[in-house]
């Protein structure tokens, strides 16, 4: 079993790509990105939207450790970080192997109850 304290650490990183990931525009952003990196204003057009919106969307993800950027003169330039999704990887293969567990054992039952009729 986890330490609570790592547990806490592990759950807030989730909560952060969650988070991250849940608007559409920063969706679009991390999938752009994972294309090729762009300027700030390559986002914006690309998007639709404001540069002072990208820096925020991108101020997000970078916390959430999904993108990070650079700057140059007066070019930032935006990449993604495939490493930020192992937590939420994680996250999902825990969760994946919880209910697969539970479906076995609950196949186990059904089998049995079935056996225990067949044989009645």
């Amino acid at each position: 079993m986890m330490q609570p304290a790592v547990e806490s650490v592990r759950s807030s990183r989730v909560d952060l790509l969650f988070h991250a990931l849940g608007d559409a525009n920063r969706r679009r952003m991390v999938s752009h990105l994972a294309e090729r990196p762009a300027s700030v204003s390559e986002l914006a057009a690309v998007l639709a939207i404001s540069k002072t919106a990208i820096g925020q969307h991108l101020a997000v993800l970078e916390e959430a450790k999904l993108a990070r950027s650079t700057k140059l003169g007066r070019v930032r330039t935006c990449q993604f970080d495939p490493a930020g999704l192992a937590p939420l990887q994680d996250w999902i293969d825990y969760h994946r192997q919880e209910w697969n567990a539970r479906l076995n054992r609950l196949d186990d039952l059904i089998s049995g109850i079935v056996s225990n009729e067949d044989c009645a």
